[in-house]
């Protein structure tokens, strides 16, 4: 792509050198803070990192696990090209111009956006180049709690081109992003096949068994159906121990690492950024994971979430968030975990969950799910012929995914080359 004939350097070390005949404003510029309730019977809204300001489904767990009261009179009101700003997470980028007239937490900073190209701005201000700003200004104890002073809004600086370019820039950038989307949706679409087939090949083997000759009979619970005739019935606290993880606490010592929620997922743990807290001598010889160990998540969108842990690393505990399930001596962690993945993605912790409210897997209703039990000698076969099985299952799924953080990158490569001028449109 072309640059332009000339530059200046901005005077901001992020932002770099910008095209000549472009200003350096601030925000205060094209933002005014409002505050408008008495909306209650509008649609609701929500910020999210990824998608910017969204409609916000109140009955889905997937994207609302939030408390929402009954009376929503003290919301505040956007319209259409209003300007909101999540203040506890704008550092991660959860901010956003609004396509759709709703309504949002009173605790978000609501912004009529003036002087400017709302497409463009909603483009350039979510772009990383801006995220860097908002977690300059926000500030706090921990990350987790740090907040944006909107008074500090009035220093962000902001690139301006002429409003035709400005116009050119938001065209251009709906045209290439929509077809970097397309793209990732197509990978998307593989992903979903691929974890179906995955699914298949598990739920047959943990209720079937790998001898298609069995004798079977009914195994008294609806979702597991017919087994193999020589297989045990029975609930999981019976073959199995189960730790919940340690309270969140402030006290004041070592602090050591623990794995939370969101560090666990279906097949996979991701130990690469945890918190930390204080655990006693007494305490870390309860919590610690060791290898093998099968984790649980217990409550939110991930709830029954489960996969094993092979990590060689020692001295990581877990979060109150996380149970860890050891199987007795006839028992495979491996074999209970592809057993509860089964159940989940089949619905079954959903529905013993209460869809009411935020999902809960508790100790109790864990301990109380009931499973089929090959002999161990069987279990180890079907955990070996699941693994074989899937290998080049997980293999196509590692690439799918490799392939999408790429094209996501790009895309953002090229929203922030063009919204800061180092390539003209």
């Amino acid at each position: 792509m072309q640059r332009y004939d000339t530059y200046k350097d901005s005077g901001v070390k992020w932002l770099g050198e910008i095209p000549e005949h472009w200003e350096v404003k601030h925000l205060r510029n094209f933002l005014t803070i409002f505050s408008e309730k008495g909306y209650g019977n509008s649609q609701l809204l929500s910020v999210t990192r990824e998608k910017g300001v969204i409609l916000r489904d109140k009955d889905n767990k997937e994207e609302n696990h939030n408390y929402v009261p009954d009376d929503l009179s003290g919301y505040k009101h956007l319209d259409v090209g209003d300007f909101v700003i999540n203040k506890m997470k704008s550092w991660q980028g959860s901010y956003g111009v609004s396509d759709y007239e709703g309504i949002v937490s009173p605790a978000y900073f609501t912004c009529k956006l003036k002087g400017v190209n709302p497409k463009f701005f909603s483009r350039a201000i979510r772009s990383k180049v801006y995220v860097g700003f908002f977690m300059q200004y926000s500030k706090g104890i921990r990350v987790d709690q740090w907040d944006l002073d909107p008074s500090s809004m009035k220093d962000i600086p902001f690139v301006l081109p002429s409003e035709k370019e400005q116009e050119a820039i938001a065209n251009y950038l709906d045209t290439a992003t929509a077809k970097i989307d397309a793209a990732i949706a197509q990978q998307q679409k593989m992903i979903d096949l691929l974890n179906e087939r995955k699914q298949i090949i598990i739920n047959r083997a943990v209720t079937k068994g790998l001898n298609p000759n069995a004798k079977m009979k009914d195994s008294g619970v609806e979702w597991i159906g017919e087994v193999p005739e020589h297989w045990e019935i029975s609930q999981l606290k019976k073959v199995a121990k189960i730790i919940l993880g340690k309270m969140l606490s402030r006290e004041q010592g070592n602090l050591y690492p623990y794995i939370c929620a969101k560090d666990v997922h279906y097949g996979s743990i991701d130990v690469s950024d945890l918190k930390v807290m204080h655990f006693t001598d007494y305490e870390k010889n309860i919590y610690e994971v060791k290898k093998g160990d099968m984790l649980i998540v217990e409550g939110g969108a991930g709830a029954g979430g489960c996969a094993i842990y092979n990590g060689d690393e020692r001295g990581i505990y877990i979060q109150n968030s996380i149970m860890i399930v050891r199987g007795n001596f006839d028992m495979l962690n491996s074999y209970i975990c592809y057993t509860i993945q089964s159940m989940n993605q089949r619905g079954y912790v959903e529905y013993i969950c209460n869809k009411a409210t935020i999902p809960h897997f508790t100790k109790e209703k864990v301990g109380a799910v009931t499973i089929p039990i090959p002999p161990i000698k069987e279990q180890r076969a079907i955990v070996n012929h699941v693994v074989e099985l899937i290998k080049p299952i997980d293999k196509n799924l590692d690439t799918c995914n490799k392939q999408i953080s790429l094209l996501q990158e790009r895309k953002q490569i090229i929203i922030n080359e063009v919204v800061t001028g180092k390539v003209k449109v």
